[in-house]
């Protein structure tokens, strides 16, 4: 199977950090799971340019990068780190609908 193969295969953070055979404390990951697969899904665009075309060169760099996902959690949080679009919205988000736009 190919590493791209291997990597569709994984569905959780748990998944993505024992494939790559990183320590991990569950605690963090129980409660940063989707932030921490955000992250690392993050890192892989920006640094999709230069990623390397070789197999084994690209598995390191995976790992590098899970880490590094992972890290930002062990030394900040969910809500510090802003990683949903919701963190990111200062102010509450208002809609107006017209009492003509209500159809019974």
């Amino acid at each position: 199977m190919s590493f791209e193969e291997e990597m569709e295969e994984l569905e959780s953070a748990e998944d993505f950090l024992q494939y790559f055979q990183l320590d991990y404390d569950q605690t963090i990951v129980h409660v940063n799971r989707l932030h921490i697969l955000q992250r690392f899904h993050d890192y892989l665009q920006q640094g999709a340019d230069s990623m390397p075309g070789e197999e084994a060169a690209k598995r390191v760099v995976y790992s590098k990068l899970l880490m590094r996902a992972y890290q930002d959690f062990v030394e900040s949080d969910a809500q510090t780190e802003k990683v949903f679009k919701v963190f990111h919205m200062d102010e509450p988000q208002v809609a107006f609908v017209s009492l003509g736009d209500i159809k019974t």
